[in-house]
């Protein structure tokens, strides 16, 4: 139902009733009334019968489930949107595939311009290498081609889009033949990201948007940068949320910050936080990560990946970031990177104060691989773990990239969610998209079976890093939970019977007992369906709807 106001009518009431609403308001409640972009109430049905009379408008849920929506706390928005909506590898089965996928998709588009696409991944190929320029000039038909890497830290360009860079055969990271790391494919990725038209961008970032409502997601993390996209497309962006229905978008510029003129300069973008990929190291997948120890897979027996900041870069960032009341982020995945981060901060720290520098709550994007040291250096700086579930699902296990890159010993320690949890570290979860997918029931899923038993949570634990986990991460404590006075920003579901779902089968009897009133969620064993959406609401406006179908 549809209901027009105008301006100065007071702010509707829609009452939902006869579901079950996760809250920690009321454990039992099966109704919930939201009065303008807030949460009103939360009860029994008993109640509802009373407030249904004064309601503009009344919900059946007949037996949904309401949930806060969800936050992902790292998203590429334009990026995610072209894959959507452009050359998507992800998923292709082989190298001969892949090269088949360019051709039909270099026929199909527009003559000129730059073709872009994205998630090529070599690990389960038969052939266990890229194209090579020559294989990839040629399915592209001669035309400038892009193509990210599924990690999107290594691409692989066609001539005709490196005789568009001056100069970057002569940059770090350039191969003659194989995919561009470093400096040069920066300079590629500028080059592949200019050329996409305002139209096209629009329309990506639509497309991310409303895949996003359409999975219950009712806020996102935007990690911008210029290494890896541009201000002109953070700002358009940002503009566009304010401007359109759909999820929130919380921007982050990963930009390095010395300065107070630096640190105004990221604000006046509309960013929240100098962060999200603001570079310390690379990724697993591309032999980037910067590692203690070399890698276990490279031709080059001593590479240990790639240190893009010190620890004196991190100090002086988080320190000016601090002084400015700006949080500050770092991408990092190494332990060496890690430790570079934590042993900055510690420094900031001293300079500035600890008790400054926690209220700030400055982030840590991906924090993978993770020592007791850098674990408990992150409880002690009150650094957020801005984390990916479905990376473990995706490369972890005995056999799976991260055991190929390291080694099964030091594969097993990544992504120690559990040991996070212990210590007290706050965990925002997101997806990394389009490295992998918009799909938060699928993360809550891999955290709950993480490959490695010892660092599975309860799936209470990850829910929550995946709804209040995300808000909290912006600095705002009254989001991500559904009680009177919260912002109306939830999901309906249609799904099974909720359950107490804990990491192991060590369960605590009260967590069972309906009396200890503990709130269910959807039954996330594997193989088990995962919840269908039903309907996003963001600040009280509907953004994605098929209730009624």
């Amino acid at each position: 139902m549809t209901v027009r106001t105008t301006p100065g009518d007071p702010p509707r009431t829609v009452l939902l009733r006869r579901g079950e609403v996760h809250t920690p308001a009321d454990p039992f409640a099966t109704a919930m009334a939201v009065t303008g972009d807030r949460v009103a109430w939360v009860g029994s049905e008993s109640a509802a019968d009373a407030l249904a009379p004064g309601a503009d408008e009344v919900v059946d849920l007949d037996g949904a489930l309401v949930t806060p929506a969800f936050t992902d706390a790292h998203v590429h928005t334009t990026a995610t949107g072209l894959a959507l909506t452009g050359l998507d590898l992800a998923g292709a089965p082989s190298l001969a595939r892949a090269l088949a996928r360019v051709t039909e998709h270099a026929a199909a588009a527009e003559a000129g311009g730059v073709l872009t696409g994205h998630g090529w991944d070599t690990t389960d190929w038969p052939e266990r290498r890229a194209p090579t320029r020559a294989e990839l000039d040629a399915a592209a038909g001669g035309r400038p081609l892009y193509l990210t890497r599924v990690d999107a830290h290594s691409a692989l360009a066609t001539t005709a889009l490196l005789d568009l860079v001056p100069g970057v055969r002569a940059l770090p990271g350039y191969h003659p033949t194989g995919p561009l790391t470093d400096a040069a494919h920066h300079a590629v990725r500028r080059a592949a990201d200019e050329a996409v038209t305002p139209t096209r961008r629009a329309a990506a970032q639509r497309a991310a948007r409303a895949r996003a409502a359409s999975l219950g997601i009712g806020s996102f993390h935007e990690c911008g940068g210029p290494d890896i996209s541009s201000e002109e497309d953070l700002t358009r962006l940002l503009a566009r949320a304010a401007a359109e229905p759909g999820p929130r978008v919380f921007g982050y510029w990963g930009e390095l910050v010395t300065s107070a003129k630096e640190a105004e300069r990221v604000r006046d973008l509309g960013a929240v936080g100098a962060g999200g990929d603001l570079f310390a190291d690379g990724s697993l997948g591309s032999h980037t990560a910067h590692l203690c120890h070399p890698y276990a897979d490279h031709p080059d027996a001593g590479h240990a990946g790639s240190a893009h900041l010190t620890a004196r870069d991190v100090a002086a960032h988080v320190a000016a970031c601090t002084e400015a009341g700006l949080q500050a982020g770092f991408h990092a995945i190494g332990d060496a990177a890690l430790a570079a981060v934590t042993e900055g901060v510690a420094a900031a720290a001293e300079r500035v104060g600890d008790a400054r520098v926690r209220a700030l709550r400055h982030r840590v994007e991906h924090a993978e691989m993770l020592t007791d040291e850098t674990v408990a250096a992150f409880a002690a700086h009150a650094l957020t773990a801005s984390v990916q579930p479905a990376f473990d699902a995706a490369w972890g296990g005995e056999e799976g990239m991260y055991a190929r890159r390291l080694g099964a010993a030091r594969a097993r320690t990544l992504n120690p969610f559990a040991r996070l949890l212990r210590a007290g570290v706050p965990l925002a979860f997101g997806s990394d998209a389009p490295v992998t997918p918009l799909a938060p029931w699928e993360a809550l899923r891999a955290a709950a079976f993480h490959r490695t038993p010892e660092h599975r949570v309860s799936v209470r634990a990850a829910f929550a890093a995946h709804t209040r986990g995300g808000w909290r991460a912006v600095g705002r404590d009254d989001a991500g939970v559904l009680v009177p006075g919260a912002p109306a920003d939830y999901a309906l579901w249609r799904t099974g019977a909720l359950v107490v779902q804990a990491p192991d089968d060590r369960v605590a009897r009260w967590s069972t007992d309906p009396r200890s009133g503990t709130p269910g969620l959807p039954e996330l064993t594997p193989g088990a369906p995962l919840p269908e959406c039903l309907r996003t609401v963001v600040g009280g406006r509907t953004v994605y709807d098929r209730l009624n179908e």
